[in-house]
């Protein structure tokens, strides 16, 4: 049984990817407001938006509050990606040997698609997927959207 894995996510987005791409690199903190059921907490060490800042992140997922510090590795301005790399926080401490977070968003007939990739290593073959932590993204995601479109 494999260890390592990824889980991709499509969601249809009313908004525009560069509202998403501009949250997710600029204003990660905006989002505790936006979305206030899911995260409440974030603080940015380095400067917003930069390769290598660090994001320090306080968040609900499962009816549990929780905790995650994430390195900003990669901006793809053109496809709206983002990718982060948890390296603190109980993913890593407790789940799973490594957990990468990449978004990016791709235009899809009239609208535009949404996608969350998470590549993760279990720490054992116990370890659950998570799918827990998508469902936690896409209600974010969903969050975002509407906040966007209900203007």
């Amino acid at each position: 049984m494999a260890l390592t894995g990824k889980l991709i996510m499509y969601v249809d987005i009313a908004s525009h990817g560069d509202i998403f791409h501009e949250m997710f690199r600029h204003r990660p903190h905006d989002l505790t407001s936006i979305s206030p059921d899911n995260l409440h907490g974030c603080e940015i060490d380095g400067e917003p938006g930069a390769v290598g800042s660090i994001v320090f992140f306080n968040y609900t997922r499962d009816g549990k509050k929780v905790s995650a510090k994430a390195r900003l590795e990669e901006v793809d301005e053109k496809n709206h990606k983002v990718v982060y790399n948890i390296i603190e926080g109980d993913l890593v401490e407790e789940l799973y040997k490594s957990f990468k977070i990449i978004f990016h968003v791709e235009p899809k007939g009239d609208g535009q698609l949404a996608i969350w990739t998470l590549e993760f290593e279990k720490m054992n073959e116990t370890m659950p997927y998570p799918t827990s932590f998508m469902d936690y993204a896409l209600n974010i995601t969903r969050d975002l959207d509407a906040h966007h479109t209900n203007r």
